[in-house]
């Protein structure tokens, strides 16, 4: 099956040996994002500037697959603090629409360059 690598200028550049999204037939695999500004390259500081860059990130992503968060059939969240999963329940609600997508939350001690947050996304298209 071919792979189809994603890649847009909106969300922030892959800092590894990684893409953004890859395409395998009508699922779109998203990368984990963490709060970086896709301009300045640089971590958006605080939890909830960087809750909604994550989003952001993965929607851009998301759109340069011509796809749409809504079409997320998983999302998987890493947060440094379980105390800011109802920022991230918040978040989701303005981001997704009902039916939501199937959801795990992880606690971990620590992510890429600081970050409190990321995530990833599976998404399946027509």
């Amino acid at each position: 099956m071919p792979k189809d690598v994603i890649a847009t200028p909106n969300a922030p550049s892959a800092i590894g040996t990684y893409s953004q999204a890859v395409r395998c037939a009508n699922t779109v695999y998203l990368s984990g994002q963490i709060g970086l500004d896709p301009a300045s390259m640089q971590l958006v500081e605080g939890i909830d500037a960087q809750v909604k860059r994550v989003f952001d990130n993965l929607q851009a992503v998301a759109a340069a697959a011509g796809a749409s968060l809504d079409d997320a059939a998983r999302v998987t969240i890493y947060l440094t603090d379980l105390a800011h999963f109802g920022k991230v329940n918040e978040a989701m609600a303005l981001y997704f629409k009902q039916p939501y997508p199937a959801r795990a939350a992880i606690g971990v001690a620590s992510l890429p360059r600081g970050a409190l947050i990321e995530a990833d996304a599976i998404l399946v298209t027509a």
